[in-house]
């Protein structure tokens, strides 16, 4: 659910600002994936937001704050990996010195220096970069536990797996610990734009996924058909 609140307020940020139209997706297994958006919701109410109310209820802002930058920090060597990959050496040269300053001054990650200093955190994940290099997104899938995406983003969501740190902690019991509370802390971080989802629920959270990718994908640009009159 915490997805599919991102992606709404993205869609929204999106339509308001850049003025595009809806780009309605192509849907071919949308009962199916209609029933795994039921049970993604059904499971949240009863699991992950009741969690996530009670993390905020006995969590401090500040050490909320220090969890929510520690994974942010972890997941900037994913965003490196993909700065390079994309050949956007600016961006992996400022990302490359965040994570240097976050993981060592910042102790960890829990403290986010480097944004103070000015080198602010980039968005980059391996769907972006298929996309980057021509990949189609190809249907819209809902993906069970994980929610919305693509064919493409799908298979960019293994890759980024593999490339999340925490899944290669020797420490089974440390490993699943940091994951649920990656989900947790994550979840929770939503909280507030539960309101934010109108009209027909799983349409809107479609849409609002593929202007959020497609935003991201093209680094904020859009092709406007208005431009050729």
């Amino acid at each position: 659910m915490s997805r599919v609140l991102k992606f709404a307020s993205w869609g929204l940020l999106v339509t308001l600002f850049a003025g595009n139209p809806l780009a309605f997706a192509a849907d071919p297994w949308e009962e199916t994936n209609a029933k795994i958006y039921a049970f993604n919701k059904k499971l949240d109410g009863w699991v992950l937001r009741p969690i996530a109310v009670a993390y905020v209820k006995i969590t401090p802002n500040i050490v909320r704050q220090g969890i929510g930058n520690f994974f942010s920090n972890i997941d900037d060597v994913n965003v490196l990996a993909n700065d390079l990959l994309q050949l956007k050496f600016r961006d992996a040269a400022s990302d490359s010195g965040r994570l240097l300053i976050n993981t060592t001054v910042g102790v960890g990650g829990i403290i986010d220096v480097a944004s103070s200093v000015g080198l602010t955190k980039n968005e980059e994940d391996f769907g972006q970069t298929f996309g980057r290099w021509g990949v189609g997104a190809g249907p819209y899938v809902v993906l069970p536990f994980f929610g919305s995406s693509s064919v493409r983003d799908s298979f960019g969501l293994v890759l980024d797996t593999m490339f999340n740190p925490i899944q290669y902690y020797q420490e089974d019991g440390a490993r699943t610990t940091l994951t649920v509370l990656g989900f947790v802390d994550d979840r929770a971080s939503v909280l507030s734009l539960e309101g934010l989802i109108s009209g027909d629920e799983y349409l809107f959270v479609r849409e609002a996924y593929l202007q959020q990718r497609e935003y991201l994908v093209n680094d904020g640009a859009y092709y406007d058909d208005f431009d050729d009159y």
